[in-house]
């Protein structure tokens, strides 16, 4: 059965200024989209919880292992500007007084 829809009224609330054609074309598009989603509402089954991945999902972590970096001079070699053993960057936020 058909979903009877108050487009004026939804455009109204969204604040939406649509011309006759345009709520013509949404009724019936509305209408098809809530049609669908009551199916959908139908097919669910109550045994089934809820979920946000049909496959189930677990963090993998490796271990923490602590590996030799590139030296200080090489990191720093195109850099723009540095401060001793640190990048040089433009200051993005202000200090308080």
């Amino acid at each position: 059965m058909p979903v009877e829809i108050d487009i004026a009224h939804v455009a109204k609330l969204a604040r939406l200024d649509l011309s006759d054609d345009e709520m013509a074309r949404l009724r019936a598009q509305l209408g098809q989209i809530l049609e669908h989603a009551a199916r959908v509402g139908e097919v669910a089954a109550a045994d089934v919880p809820p979920t946000a991945s049909p496959i189930p999902r677990a963090n993998v972590y490796r271990d923490d292992v602590p590996e030799p970096s590139l030296p200080v001079d090489e990191a720093l070699r195109n850099a723009p500007e540095r401060d001793g053993d640190r990048f040089r960057v433009p200051r993005i936020a202000e200090t308080g007084a």
